[in-house]
């Protein structure tokens, strides 16, 4: 199958090589119906270009939904970088990249992603004007990780109220899969808000830092938690951690986490629902992060970032709302959302604009 079947959704999909620097990326725009592309930049080790190519078209689409149900006049992209972040990032293969996000001038917005991070953006903005998820003393917001958790604490208080009647975690025991940084922000909000947690990691030391400062939380081995008693499961490590296996062993009533792209395969969602387990969109409660470092493009005001990332409590419910209505599980009902705004939007676009 070529790139213009598997990409067959998608605007544009361009491919960078710098064998100077060591540059292979793949910048992938979904959709700029609702405005320019915002997305992270993954540096991974993928194991084949195929491989990376068929990650960063599922992403990009990803975004472009998250953009659309988080209310931003953003659209959806995405980059990879092929290659090791520990051996193979240096200062020349990021300014390369940085002239690769802006030879596409302005249609899509970077930021940080797996194998990425705050001074590396910065070093990409020294070859591009456009770039997102700086540190703050270039302006920009810093670590994402503290609105994304926030968001998914939102969104969980919202499947709370529609699985137990009160928007509280109170007296709830939550399990938490993965406890990096925005997992170890969403254990602290759970606490705060009455919930027991326990927690499971590939990462010794992330188990480590929660326990150190969190005594009373749980841990467990990454293969034993799913098999744990708890109310909410809460994935927050890499995508596909819904299968049918781990759906099939779940104890949960509602499930809300920050990994992305959560469900494995189609029919998953149906899977969910024909349990009773209330499922919370991915893409909708982990938009606290893209909704950050949307903001640093109009000048970065904390206070405005956050006021948005609370929004995400009513967006999860008017989505199982929606659901509720339309007969749906919730993925679709997000999708459903996310589509109609793109649609909608996207169609004032016919109307020719002089340049602001």
């Amino acid at each position: 199958m070529g790139v213009f079947e598997r990409a067959a959704g998608h605007e544009q999909v361009a491919f960078f090589n710098d064998p100077d620097s060591g540059l292979r990326a793949i910048i992938a725009i979904y959709s700029t119906a609702l405005g320019p592309a915002l997305g992270g930049t993954r540096f991974y080790p993928y194991a084949s270009e195929d491989e990376a190519l068929a990650d960063v078209l599922n992403l990009s689409k990803a975004m472009a939904y998250k953009a659309a149900c988080a209310g931003l006049d953003l659209g959806g992209g995405k980059a990879v970088i092929i290659g090791d972040p520990v051996t193979d990032k240096t200062e020349a293969l990021l300014r390369a990249y940085g002239r690769a996000v802006q030879a596409l001038n302005g249609r899509y917005y970077t930021a940080c992603d797996v194998g990425t991070y705050v001074e590396d953006m910065d070093v990409v903005a020294r070859e591009s004007s456009y770039v997102t998820g700086r540190s703050p003393a270039h302006g920009g917001a810093g670590d994402s990780s503290i609105l994304t958790a926030y968001g998914v604490f939102q969104g969980m208080r919202a499947a709370a109220e529609v699985a137990w009647g009160s928007p509280t975690l109170r007296g709830r025991r939550v399990a938490v899969a993965g406890v990096g940084k925005v997992g170890h922000h969403l254990v602290e909000h759970l606490l705060d808000d009455g919930a027991s947690v326990v927690v499971a990691d590939v990462s010794p030391d992330a188990v480590s830092r929660v326990r150190l400062l969190h005594p009373e939380v749980d841990t467990v081995g990454v293969d034993d938690l799913i098999a744990e008693s708890m109310d909410v499961y809460a994935p927050c490590a890499l995508g596909g951690a819904l299968s049918d296996e781990t759906v099939a062993a779940l104890s949960a009533k509602v499930v809300c986490g920050a990994a992305n792209n959560q469900l494995s395969h189609p029919g998953i969602e149906k899977q969910l629902e024909d349990r009773d387990v209330l499922y919370a969109p991915d893409y909708v409660v982990n938009s606290g992060g893209l909704i950050q470092v949307g903001d640093e493009i109009e000048g970065y005001s904390e206070a405005r970032a956050r006021a948005k990332a609370a929004g995400i409590f009513e967006t999860t419910r008017q989505i199982f709302l929606l659901a509720a209505e339309e007969g749906v599980p919730p993925a679709v009902a997000a999708d459903r959302l996310a589509e109609r705004r793109m649609n909608e939007i996207g169609r004032l676009r016919k109307f020719w604009l002089p340049a602001r």
